[in-house]
C-alpha cells in the first residue's frame, strides 16, 4: 500500500510548523510593536517636557519684562524642532505676547499614526518668577505633530513583522528538516518492512534494525515490535483459547455458569426444530423466586449471590429431563423439557423443582427458605419460536405471582389480553384517585351475643369510566405493585374516619370502622403518624378503628409487622388478622403479634355445612381464638344455618349477605335504623 503524498505525515508536520511558526511569530511581533508604540508615546511626552525645560527661563524673562521682541525669538528657537507645530508665550487673560503656527506635516502614514497617537499632542508650562516672590507670570504651551513620531515607529514596527515573519518561518523549516530526519524518513523504512510481514507467520520477517537508532526511541520500538510478533507467533494457540473464553462469557451467566437469555434463544431454536421434525412436545419453565429482594436487605447482596448459585446447582439435579437450563436475568431462571407428551409431565417437573426449592438453603450461619412461581408454556400450542414460548412463560410467571405465590401455572389463550388490558389498567389506575374514580361501600358486623350492628367494613370500589366497576382483586395487586396503593389508602383511611364522625354524631356512637391494609401499607413507616392524625383530627374515641392486615401480608416479615402494629396499637385502634386460614397459619407467631380479632376467610363459612374439612377448620380457628383472648367474626355468612353453625362454636361476630350487602354511606343510615327497629319488634314479641 503506497502512501498518498497528501497524506503524508512529513507534509502534514511542514503546515502545521509552518502555521504555528507564523501564527507564534505574528504574535511576537505585534508583542513587540505594542511594546514599541508604549515607548514611542512615552518619547512625545518626553520630548514635550524638555523642550518646555529648555525653553522656561527665556520664556519667563520674556513675559515678566513684557520684551515681544525676545518672546518672538524664544517662539523661533522653539520652531527649530520638525516636531512642533504652534507656541505661544503669554498671560491667559491677556493677548499672547508671541505666537506662531504651521501646519501638519502631510505623509502617505498620517491616518494610521493620527490613530496610534492621536493628530497632535498639546503641552504647557506656567511661567513664575523666582523666589521668594514665586508670582505667576503667564504660560508657555506648545503643539506637537504626532507624524514624525507616527512615521518612524510605522517604519520600525514594518521592520519587526517582516524580520519576526521571516525568523519564524526559518526556524519552522530547520525544524521540519530536523524532524524529516530524525523520525519521518526512519519511519518511511520501518513502514516499507511491515508491509513485507506474512500476517500467519509474523515471527519469520523481523524487522531490521535502523543503523544510528539502536538506542533511541525508534531503537526500543522496533525491538520491542520484533518481540511481539514473535509473540503473537509463539501464542497463536492461546489466543484461540482466550477467544473460546470469551465467546462462553457472552453465552452464560458470570454468577451461576448457566447459559444466559442468548444462549437459551439458540439452544431452544435448536430444540424446537429438532422437536418440530420428530413431532414432540417441548415444555418451557420460567421460575421467578418470589421475594428474593428480601435476602439481600437481610443479610447482603454477597449472601443474595450465594443463594443463586445454590438454587443453580439445585436445579442442575433435574438436568436428566431437561434440554437446557438458564439464568434469565436478576431471580429468574428458564428450563426446557423435551420430549414432552402430556401436559402433566411439565406440571410433574414443576412441582418437583418447586419441592427442591422448599428445602432449607444454607448461608453460612443463617437459615434460608424460598418460594418460587413457575409459568409454563407448551411447544406447539402456546408458540412456535423461541422468543414467543420465553415471552409467554415470563408473562404467565408473572401474573402468578400477581395472583398467588409458590405455585405453577400454564400459559393459555386468554393471558395475552388479560396481560395488555392489566397493564391499560394500571395506566389508568395512577389519576384514578384525583378523577374521582373510587367510592367506598360499607358491609354491616353483627354481634352474636347483643344481635345489634356493632361494626361496618369500608370496602373500595373502583369506578372505570370506560370499564365500569373493576374488582379490588384486580386492581389492588396493580396499585401495590406501582406505588399509589399509600396515596389510595391514606384516601380510604381519611373518609372511612370522616363518615365514622358523621355516623358517630347522627346517634349511631356504638359503630366501630374496620379498614383493610395492604401489605404496602402495612409496612410503610409513615402509617401509625397518619392513622394518629385522622383520630385526633375526626376526634374518634380509641378502638373505634379496626385495621385489618392478612395473614400473608404478615408472614413476608414477621418482626417488621410486629413492629408496625404495635405502633398501631399505640395510636389506639384494634388489629383483626383477614383471611385467616389461607395462608401459613402458625400459634407461635399469633402469639408474638398484638392481635385483638381473627376474621375467618369466607371461603370456609360458604362450605361448613357441606365440606367436613372446611367445617373442621372453622372450629380449629374459633378454638385458636379463644385460647389466645381474641374476638372471632366470620365473614360470607349467607344462610341462616350457617349462622347457627358458627355461633354453635363460638363465632363472636358475622358479616355477610345475610345481613345486609355493601352499601353506599346514605343508604346504610337507612338500613341501620330499619334494623334496629326490627330487633326492636322481635324483642318485644319474645317478650310477649
Amino acid at each position: 500500500m503506497k502512501l498518498e503524498r497528501r497524506h503524508s505525515l512529513s507534509i502534514k508536520l511542514l503546515r502545521l510548523v509552518l502555521m504555528w511558526a507564523l501564527l507564534v511569530g505574528l504574535i511576537l511581533s505585534f508583542a513587540q510593536i505594542l511594546y514599541d508604540l508604549r515607548k514611542e508615546r512615552s518619547l512625545i511626552d518626553s520630548t514635550a517636557t524638555q523642550i518646555l525645560a529648555m525653553a522656561r527661563d527665556p520664556a519667563t524673562q520674556a513675559v515678566y519684562s513684557l520684551d515681544r521682541e525676545m518672546a518672538l525669538q524664544v517662539v523661533e528657537g522653539l520652531f527649530e524642532h520638525q516636531a512642533v507645530r504652534f507656541a505661544s508665550i503669554g498671560h491667559p487673560d491677556e493677548s499672547p505676547l508671541a505666537i506662531r503656527e504651521r501646519p501638519l506635516i502631510d505623509t502617505r502614514s498620517r491616518g494610521l499614526s493620527d490613530w496610534l497617537f492621536g493628530v497632535d499632542q498639546d503641552y504647557t508650562i506656567k511661567l513664575f518668577g523666582r523666589a521668594p516672590y514665586n508670582e505667576y507670570y503667564g504660560d508657555l504651551r506648545i503643539t506637537l505633530d504626532t507624524a514624525p513620531y507616527g512615521q518612524e515607529f510605522l517604519q520600525r514596527s514594518l521592520i519587526i513583522m517582516v524580520s519576526g515573519t521571516l525568523r519564524a518561518m526559518a526556524m519552522a523549516f530547520m525544524l521540519y528538516l530536523l524532524y524529516h530526519i530524525l523520525l519521518t524518513k526512519p519511519l518511511s523504512r520501518i513502514i516499507e518492512h511491515i508491509a513485507e510481514i506474512n500476517p500467519d507467520q509474523p515471527g519469520k520477517n523481523l524487522i531490521p534494525m535502523l543503523p544510528g537508532h539502536e538506542r533511541n526511541e525508534l531503537g526500543i520500538w522496533i525491538n520491542k515490535a520484533n518481540q511481539l510478533l514473535d509473540s503473537i507467533e509463539r501464542n497463536s494457540s492461546r489466543r484461540r483459547e482466550a477467544e473460546a473464553s470469551l465467546l462462553h462469557m457472552s453465552q452464560h451467566d458470570h454468577l451461576t455458569g448457566l447459559p444466559n437469555r442468548s444462549m437459551l434463544q439458540e439452544q431452544l431454536n435448536r430444540i424446537l426444530a429438532d422437536a418440530g421434525r420428530r413431532q414432540r412436545g417441548v415444555a418451557v419453565l420460567c421460575c421467578g423466586l418470589d421475594d428474593f429482594k428480601e435476602v439481600n436487605e437481610q443479610f447482603s447482596y454477597q449472601s443474595g449471590d450465594s443463594l443463586l448459585v445454590a438454587v443453580a446447582d439445585r436445579l442442575r439435579a433435574n438436568s436428566a429431563q431437561l434440554g437446557c437450563l438458564a439464568r434469565l436475568g436478576g431471580d429468574q431462571f428458564a428450563l426446557v423439557q423435551t420430549g414432552v407428551s402430556e401436559p402433566y409431565e411439565a406440571a410433574e417437573l414443576a412441582q418437583t423443582i418447586l419441592d427442591d426449592l422448599v428445602r432449607p438453603f444454607e448461608l453460612g450461619a443463617h437459615t434460608v427458605s424460598l418460594r418460587a412461581t413457575i409459568g409454563i408454556t407448551l411447544f406447539p400450542d402456546d408458540g412456535d419460536n423461541a422468543e414467543k414460548l420465553l415471552q409467554k412463560a415470563e408473562q404467565t410467571m408473572m401474573l402468578a405471582k400477581a395472583r398467588s405465590r409458590n405455585r405453577y401455572q400454564f400459559y393459555i389463550a386468554s393471558l395475552d389480553s388479560e396481560m395488555r388490558i392489566r397493564r391499560e389498567l394500571e395506566k389508568d389506575l395512577r389519576g384514578a384517585l384525583q378523577r374521582n374514580e373510587f367510592h367506598l361501600l360499607y358491609q354491616p358486623q353483627v354481634c352474636f351475643d347483643t344481635h345489634q350492628v356493632i361494626g361496618v367494613e369500608a370496602l373500595l370500589r373502583w369506578q372505570h369510566p370506560e370499564r365500569g366497576l373493576v374488582p379490588p382483586d384486580l386492581f389492588i395487586p396493580l396499585a401495590e405493585q406501582n406505588g399509589s396503593i399509600i396515596e389510595i389508602g391514606d384516601w380510604v383511611l381519611d373518609q372511612s374516619c370522616r363518615q365514622l364522625r358523621q355516623w358517630h354524631d347522627s346517634g349511631f356512637p356504638q359503630l366501630r370502622m374496620a379498614v383493610n391494609l395492604s401489605t404496602v401499607q402495612l409496612h410503610h413507616g409513615e402509617l401509625s403518624k397518619v392513622v394518629t392524625n385522622l383520630m385526633q383530627r375526626y376526634q374518634l374515641p380509641a378502638q373505634s378503628l379496626e385495621l385489618e392486615v392478612t395473614e400473608t401480608g404478615l408472614m413476608e416479615d414477621i418482626s417488621a409487622a410486629a413492629g408496625h402494629l404495635n405502633s398501631l396499637k399505640k395510636a389506639g385502634v384494634l388489629i383483626a388478622i383477614d383471611d385467616f386460614g389461607t395462608g401459613y397459619s402458625s400459634l407461635s407467631y399469633l402469639r408474638g403479634l398484638p392481635l385483638d380479632k381473627i376474621k375467618i376467610d369466607k371461603s370456609f363459612v360458604q362450605d361448613v355445612l357441606v365440606d367436613v374439612d372446611d367445617a373442621t377448620i372453622v372450629r380449629a380457628i374459633i378454638h385458636l381464638a379463644r385460647s389466645l383472648n381474641m374476638q372471632v367474626i366470620a365473614e360470607g355468612v349467607e344462610t341462616r344455618e350457617q349462622e347457627a353453625y358458627i355461633i354453635a362454636q363460638g363465632c363472636n361476630e358475622g358479616q355477610g349477605y345475610l345481613y345486609s350487602r355493601p352499601l353506599p354511606a346514605s343508604s346504610l343510615i337507612d338500613w341501620l335504623r330499619s334494623y334496629q327497629s326490627e330487633m326492636a319488634r322481635q324483642t318485644a314479641t319474645q317478650a310477649n
